[in-house]
């Protein structure tokens, strides 16, 4: 079941239909997602969790394009994934979808700045000199542009890649455990960062996470267990995300 808010309905920045992925066959199969129906609305911040194997870090790889699901449609903005060429794929990636990973996915022998422009680079595009300033100014990055990974700390790295993400202008950025490698401190700063590319520049944000406090940063939780959705929270804060996740670890029997 989709989440709706009243009046007209909000733009969808993403949506999975009916989504089931398996991997392996006979005695070797897993069905990672049964039948998942999701939508993501444009602006909002989304944290998807669940225990340990429930099809999170799935999900939201068949809503990238990084994995194709079994059955069921994946749709980015309008855009319908299942069926596209590998070129088309790539282009989708590239043009309209914004990663950070919680390994930082940087190259050494580049500075943050050409880091944070690569994907543009690559894909031939202008650089927005305006649009750079503001995500790299937000991002306290300014006077860090000419280093390089080795000589970033690791907070910082990851405000690289959330740059690089943002500098593309796309319609939906996702991250896999953004916060997964860093201290509670760059976390916190990097959890900020996120939330204010939603309020103050009108990003879509759906992040994999384990952690209650990075869940409680977001607009809504959706949570999976078994690759099904159970539950849903709007607003959440950290400890009503931590009960919830406690009795998901330990269902009890109806």
């Amino acid at each position: 079941m989709t989440h709706s808010e009243g009046g007209p309905r909000a733009q969808v920045a993403a949506s999975a239909e009916n989504l089931t992925k398996i991997y392996g066959s006979g005695d070797t199969e897993v069905v990672a997602l049964r039948g998942v129906s999701v939508s993501f609305a444009a602006g909002e911040f989304t944290a998807i969790m669940g225990p340990s194997g429930s099809g999170k870090s799935t999900l939201m790889h068949c809503l990238a394009g990084l994995d194709v699901a079994t059955s069921g449609s994946v749709r980015i903005g309008d855009v319908e994934l299942t069926g596209l060429s590998d070129k088309a794929m790539t282009t989708l990636r590239r043009d309209r979808i914004g990663f950070v990973f919680q390994a930082f996915n940087l190259v050494p022998t580049l500075t943050a700045a050409e880091n944070i422009t690569l994907p543009l680079d690559i894909a031939g595009r202008d650089v927005d000199k305006q649009w750079f300033d503001a995500v790299v100014t937000r991002l306290g990055l300014t006077d860090r542009l000419t280093h390089r990974p080795a000589e970033l700390s690791g907070g910082q790295q990851q405000r690289v890649a959330c740059a690089r993400a943002l500098v593309g202008r796309p319609d939906i950025i996702f991250g896999d455990e953004p916060t997964g490698n860093l201290d509670s401190r760059s976390s916190g700063e990097v959890l900020e960062i996120l939330r204010a590319a939603t309020d103050e520049f009108g990003q879509t944000v759906v992040i994999v996470t384990h952690d209650p406090r990075a869940a409680s940063y977001a607009d809504r939780v959706v949570f999976l267990a078994d690759g099904q959705i159970v539950r849903e929270l709007r607003q959440p804060r950290a400890d009503d995300v931590f009960e919830v996740m406690k009795n998901l670890d330990n269902p009890v029997v109806a």
